[in-house]
């Protein structure tokens, strides 16, 4: 696997702009083919709604463990998680600050936002 220094922000609790349920399924395949994508990310940061996604019952939590698994950093906004009140149910990914978030995109030759 070869990372390139990208960061992907995931800001909300799916993809694109669609009916919840599309919205869900399109960032399964997103995650999915981005696990079979000889390139991965160096990190994943998720704040806003895209907290979401990381917590004990996400549709996609187990394809993040997988990322997770090759090396990809997964932040995730403490603010956020306290204000939907996540903060006990995270299942993947480390807590982090804002600062850390704009760090990871300062770093980033390439920010992606989806």
């Amino acid at each position: 696997m070869t990372q390139q220094n990208t960061t992907i922000l995931v800001t909300r609790k799916g993809m694109g702009q669609a009916d919840p349920e599309l919205q869900i399924t399109l960032m399964q395949s997103y995650l999915r083919t981005l696990n079979e994508a000889p390139q991965k990310p160096v990190e994943i940061c998720f704040y806003a709604e895209g907290v979401h996604l990381v917590v004990e019952g996400s549709p996609v939590v187990h394809l993040l463990k997988l990322l997770a698994d090759k090396g990809v950093r997964l932040t995730v906004c403490s603010t956020c998680l306290s204000y939907y009140d996540l903060l006990e149910q995270v299942a993947v990914g480390s807590r982090g600050t804002m600062v850390e978030i704009v760090e990871a995109q300062m770093q980033a030759e390439k920010v992606i936002t989806i």
